[in-house]
C-alpha cells in the first residue's frame, strides 16, 4: 500500500476510533459499561467473522496456535481499552479519551521500536521522537483542562 494512502486511511481510521467512546457510553447507559463493551465486541467479532469469510482467507485461522503466545493478547488488550474508554468518556470526555488514549499509544509504540519487540526493526529514540511524545503529553494536558 502507498504510504500516503495508509497515513490517509490510518487517520480516517482513527477518527472513527473518536466515535467509539461516546457510542458505547451511549448503549453503556442503557446496559451498564461492561455490558456495553461485550456487546461492543461480540457485534465487532461477528462483523471480522464475515469479513475473514468473505475475504475467502479463513483458512488462516488453522494457524492461530502457531504463533507465540503473547500474540494472541490483542484482544484482551481492546477488550481493557473499551472498557475504560467507556468509564473514562464520562470524567474526561471523548476528546480526552482520545488524546490520552493517542498519548499512551504513541509513547509505547516508541519504546515499542527502540526495544525492537515483537520482531520490529529496532529505532533509535531520537530527540526529534521524545520531543513528539512530550507535545502529545501538552497536548493532552490541554484538551482535559
Amino acid at each position: 500500500m502507498d504510504r500516503g494512502l495508509a497515513v490517509i486511511l490510518t487517520a480516517v481510521a482513527g477518527g472513527l476510533i473518536a466515535l467509539q467512546a461516546p457510542i458505547n457510553a451511549g448503549l453503556g447507559k442503557a446496559t451498564g459499561s461492561l455490558p456495553a463493551a461485550f456487546v461492543s465486541f461480540l457485534i465487532g467479532t461477528v462483523a471480522l467473522a464475515a469479513i475473514v469469510v468473505l475475504s475467502g482467507n479463513a483458512g488462516g485461522i488453522g494457524s492461530t496456535f502457531d504463533v507465540s503466545w503473547y500474540y494472541l493478547l490483542g484482544g484482551l488488550l481492546g477488550a481493557l481499552y473499551v472498557a475504560n474508554a467507556l468509564v473514562a468518556v464520562t470524567a474526561i470526555g471523548a476528546g480526552g479519551v482520545a488524546a490520552a488514549t493517542i498519548t499512551g499509544q504513541l509513547a509505547a509504540s516508541v519504546a515499542i521500536d527502540r526495544l525492537g519487540l515483537f520482531g520490529l526493526d529496532q529505532v533509535a529514540l531520537s530527540p526529534a521522537r521524545v520531543l513528539g511524545v512530550g507535545l502529545l503529553l501538552a497536548g493532552t494536558v490541554l484538551v482535559i483542562r
